[in-house]
């Protein structure tokens, strides 16, 4: 059950995108769009991309990995399990790997924002600007836009936020939101309604815009801090009632799929398609949704992981642990993923068992196990056994190239927390339905962009 590794130029690059989503129990119905026959796509840009704006050539693949080690290191303080308010505020504002066009107002402002499925509300940087982080794109004016509505104090989608994350202006009865950053990141505006034009409808292949009126968004007039200059805010795609995807639930019949691919994939972006995916000819596999707090996060049941025939059961040790709903979290934002430490250890053995190479260290000292490498290097198969749903992730998925001969494995120990990050999902469609409550893969090359 071993699999030939390849080219391992093409696994060292690989860092890959930001879209964590889970659900929520309720869904604010606010008027859009109707119901999209079979769903419209847009591309996701990797920020390691060539197509991205913070693409960098003189960075070699082996940086661009571990700069992405490092943005997942921060990124999951975010789950941590005690689910306090501060909890939500650790994420590095920069932390984002992909990037994505929306259009806001009438006439259109293109935005360029960073793709947060850990986030709800959209917001961008808005005119006036009491305070704001440099950006390359013009601001938003909503002064400018006649599809655009303030939202009051004590209305829907006002109450829609966090008590702590909401502000009501007394004097002109406007809803305001206040979000902060682990980094000391911040923003802080008006709550708004304004038209959205997203995508290209491909029920029909023409490469023409889909609009939906009266969105809930948040228009930053006070920002600051590490937000990259190329990029005017973030794009909400959590499971709370403010999400892009909850907001657009009725229209896309609760159903929304990525497909993700390296970032030096022919220079090529991901897709993200709201409504149906294209069926193809691979079998999906299929998982229930767990509903935990936060429901911003998708959390799944992971029962076991084989290391090629070997199987190990999943968990702490105990038998209530092994069998503990919900004890994953599926994150497109985060590039590894992370196992518990207790079963790490077993995991650890089984691949040393599994590969005939000799075992090295990372010269940095960030990941384990490293093994010396040669492209006729056999590596295991990892399957990760979920509740009703078998995913076999290739050498691609589970191992990166660190130097021109060693490789490292991209599955992690954390000591409170499990996540099935971006790069175990690459060349999956992930498909997500909030109506049923599942999530499906299908082994698909992603680097074909006709889904």
């Amino acid at each position: 059950m071993a699999s030939t590794f390849g080219n391992c130029s093409v696994l060292s690059s690989v860092v890959l995108l930001i879209m964590c989503i889970c659900l929520t129990q309720w869904l604010l119905v606010f008027p859009v769009a109707k119901t999209i026959p079979n769903g419209f796509s847009l591309d996701l840009i990797h920020r390691d991309s060539p197509l991205s704006p913070l693409y960098n050539p003189l960075e070699t693949p082996f940086d661009r990995f571990y700069n992405a080690y490092n943005r997942s290191i921060s990124r999951i303080n975010r789950f941590r399990p005690s689910y306090s308010k501060a909890v939500w505020s650790d994420i590095m504002a920069s932390g984002g790997e992909y990037f994505m066009n929306i259009s806001i107002g009438t006439p259109p402002v293109l935005v360029l924002g960073i793709a947060d499925t850990g986030s709800d509300l959209t917001w961008v940087q808005c005119k006036p600007c009491e305070e704001c982080y440099q950006q390359k794109p013009p601001l938003f004016d909503p002064m400018k836009s006649s599809t655009y509505k303030s939202v009051q104090c004590g209305s829907d989608p006002c109450n829609a936020l966090d008590s702590s994350d909401r502000v009501c202006d007394q004097e002109q009865n406007t809803c305001k939101y206040s979000y902060s950053y682990g980094d000391r990141s911040f923003t802080r505006g008006n709550v708004a309604l304004e038209k959205f034009t997203i995508g290209a409808a491909n029920s029909t292949r023409i490469d023409s815009p889909v609009s939906f009126p009266n969105l809930v968004f948040g228009c930053g007039h006070k920002n600051g801090g590490t937000f990259d200059d190329v990029g005017s805010g973030i794009i909400g795609l959590g499971g709370g009632p403010l999400s892009l995807v909850r907001q657009l639930s009725k229209s896309i019949h609760g159903k929304f799929s990525y497909c993700l691919q390296a970032p030096d994939s022919a220079a090529k972006s991901s897709k993200l398609i709201f409504g149906t995916a294209t069926d193809s000819d691979a079998v999906p596999t299929s998982t229930p949704l767990v509903d935990r707090d936060p429901s911003t996060y998708y959390y799944v049941t992971l029962e076991a992981i084989s290391v090629g025939d070997k199987k190990l059961a999943y968990g702490r040790g105990s038998a209530s642990s092994a069998t503990e709903e919900g004890n994953i979290i599926i994150d497109s934002g985060t590039t590894l993923t992370f196992l518990e430490s207790e079963f790490y250890n077993s995991l650890e053995s089984a691949l040393e068992e599994a590969i005939e190479a000799k075992r090295v260290s990372d010269p940095k000292g960030l990941l384990s196990p490293c093994f010396e490498a040669d492209k006729g290097m056999d590596l295991p198969i990892i399957t990760f056994h979920f509740s009703g749903a078998d995913v076999k992730l290739q050498p691609w998925n589970t191992f990166a190239q660190v130097q021109d001969h060693m490789v490292c494995f991209t599955i992690v120990p954390s000591n409170d927390i499990a996540i099935f990050g971006n790069l175990s999902q690459m060349d999956f469609l992930v498909s997500y339905d909030l109506e049923e409550r599942f999530v499906s893969f299908t082994p698909t090359d992603c680097t074909k962009n006709h889904h």
